[in-house]
C-alpha cells in the first residue's frame, strides 16, 4: 500500500485534469435544463410550470444519485464510480435529442439528474484523497471554475448557434464526449482502494465498512450538523434556481433582450463565477472555510439591483459578472463537507450538497405560479432572502481549517 505522497505531481495533476474535463461535461449537461429552458419550452410547446419543472424532476433524480451513488462510490472505489457517472450523464443528455412530449421529458431529467447528482461527491472524494488539506479549497475553486466556464461556455455557444442559423439542439451532442472518454479514467486516475490518501488514513479508515455508510451522517453528535448543513444547500439550491433559473427567460421575454445576446450576458455571469470559485477557494484555505460565507450575503445585495435598476446591456454583463463571483464562495463545500467526517465517509458526506435539492426542486413549482401573479422580478428576487438564511446556518457550523498566520 502506496502513500498518495509518493504519486509524482505530474500524476496528481493529470487525474485532476481528467477529472476536470469530466466535470466540465457535467456541468454542461446540467445547465441545459436552465439556459435552454426557453428553447425547451418552445420546442415541446411547454407552459411555464412545465418547463420549470423540468428541473425538480432532474433535481429528484440527482438526490437519487447522490445518496445512492455517493455510497457506491465510497464501496467500490470513486474511480470506478466515475466511469459509471460520465457514461451514464452522456447518454442522459444524448436521449435529450429524441424527445418529443413532455412525459418524455420527465423520464430523461430524472434519468440524467440520477447521474449528475454523483458527479460531486464523486469529484470530492477524489481530489481529497490526492492533496493536502490547505489546499483542497483552491482545487475546490478549480473544480467549481470548470463548471462556470462549462454554462458560461453554454451560453455563448448557445449565442453563436443562433448567429450561425444552427438549430439549439446541436448543443446536446456534447453528451456523446463523456462517454467516449469514460475508460480513460482507468488511466489517468490512481485507484483509491489501492493508496493512502493525503490525511493519512488507513485504507481501512478511508473506505466505508458499513453496509449504509449514510447512517453515519446521523449518529448521535452529528445529526444536527447534518441536518443543518442539508438546509444550507438546499436555500443555496433554491436562491440560484429562483434566480438563475429563470434568467434566461427573465432576459428572453421581461427585457426583451435578443436571443443572440442572451446567451452572452449569462455567459459573463459564469465567468465571474470561474474566477469567484478560485479566490473563494485561496480565502476558506488561508482564513477559514467559513469566511466563504460573506459571498451569499454580497450576491443578495446584487440580485435586486440586477432586477430592479434600469442598465444597459454592458452594465447589466458586468452586474451579473460580480453576482458570479459572490454566488461562488459555495466553492468550497466540498472539501469543507468531507473534512466535517471521518475519512471514511469522503463521497458520502460530500453527497449532502446535492440533498439540499429537496429544497430546491420546489422553487420552480413556486416561483412559476408566483411570476404570473406578480412578475418574474419580484419572485426571483426571493433568492436574495434564501442566501441570507443559508449565510447564517454556514457561519455558525464548525470550521475545519486553522487561520494562517
Amino acid at each position: 500500500m502506496i502513500s498518495a505522497q509518493q504519486f509524482t505531481q505530474g500524476r496528481r495533476f493529470g487525474a485532476l485534469t481528467f477529472l476536470l474535463v469530466a466535470y466540465f461535461f457535467y456541468a454542461w449537461s446540467w445547465n441545459t435544463v436552465d439556459i435552454l429552458r426557453p428553447y425547451i419550452k418552445e420546442s415541446l410547446s411547454l407552459t411555464d410550470f412545465q418547463a420549470g419543472s423540468a428541473y425538480t424532476l432532474q433535481s429528484i433524480g440527482a438526490i437519487i444519485g447522490a445518496v445512492v451513488m455517493g455510497q457506491v462510490a465510497d464501496k467500490i472505489g470513486r474511480r470506478n464510480a466515475l466511469v459509471i457517472t460520465m457514461t451514464g450523464y452522456g447518454l442522459g443528455l444524448l436521449g435529450a435529442l429524441v424527445i418529443t412530449d413532455y412525459t418524455g421529458l420527465m423520464i430523461q431529467r430524472i434519468g440524467l439528474g440520477f447521474f449528475m447528482g454523483a458527479m460531486f461527491p464523486i469529484a470530492v472524494g477524489i481530489y481529497s484523497g490526492l492533496f493536502e488539506r490547505d489546499v483542497r479549497g483552491v482545487i475546490a475553486g478549480f473544480v467549481l471554475g470548470t463548471y462556470n466556464l462549462a454554462v458560461a461556455a453554454l451560453g455563448f455557444m448557445s449565442a453563436a448557434a443562433f448567429k450561425a442559423g444552427y438549430d439549439w439542439k446541436i448543443l446536446l451532442w456534447a453528451g456523446g464526449i463523456p462517454v467516449a472518454i469514460a475508460l480513460f479514467a482507468f488511466l489517468l486516475i490512481p485507484d483509491d482502494r489501492r493508496f493512502i490518501p493525503m490525511d493519512g488514513a488507513s485504507n481501512d479508515e478511508a473506505m466505508a465498512k458499513s453496509k449504509l455508510p449514510i447512517t453515519e451522517l446521523f449518529k448521535p453528535g452529528v445529526a444536527k450538523q447534518t441536518i443543518l448543513l442539508a438546509t444550507m444547500t438546499g436555500l443555496n439550491f433554491f436562491a440560484y434556481q429562483a434566480f438563475t433559473g429563470w434568467a434566461t427567460t427573465y432576459l428572453k421575454e421581461d427585457r426583451a433582450i435578443p436571443d443572440t445576446v442572451v446567451g452572452d450576458v449569462l455567459g459573463w455571469q459564469f465567468i465571474g463565477a470561474a474566477i469567484g470559485g478560485l479566490v473563494w477557494g485561496f480565502i476558506s484555505d488561508r482564513f477559514g472555510r467559513r469566511n466563504a460565507a460573506w459571498g451569499f450575503v454580497a450576491a443578495a445585495v446584487i440580485i435586486p439591483v440586477y432586477l430592479f435598476i434600469p442598465m444597459p446591456i454592458g452594465l447589466l454583463e458586468l452586474t451579473g459578472f460580480t453576482y458570479g463571483v459572490m454566488l461562488s464562495c459555495s466553492a468550497i463545500w466540498g472539501p469543507w463537507l468531507s473534512e466535517l467526517y471521518p475519512p471514511h465517509l469522503r463521497s458520502t458526506a460530500a453527497s449532502i450538497f446535492n440533498w439540499g435539492r429537496v429544497i430546491s426542486m420546489t422553487a420552480p413549482l413556486i416561483t412559476a405560479p408566483l411570476a404570473e401573479a406578480f412578475g418574474r422580478a419580484p419572485v426571483m428576487s426571493l433568492a436574495s432572502i434564501s442566501f441570507l438564511a443559508a449565510a447564517v446556518i454556514w457561519l455558525r457550523m464548525p470550521e475545519t481549517v486553522a487561520r494562517r498566520r
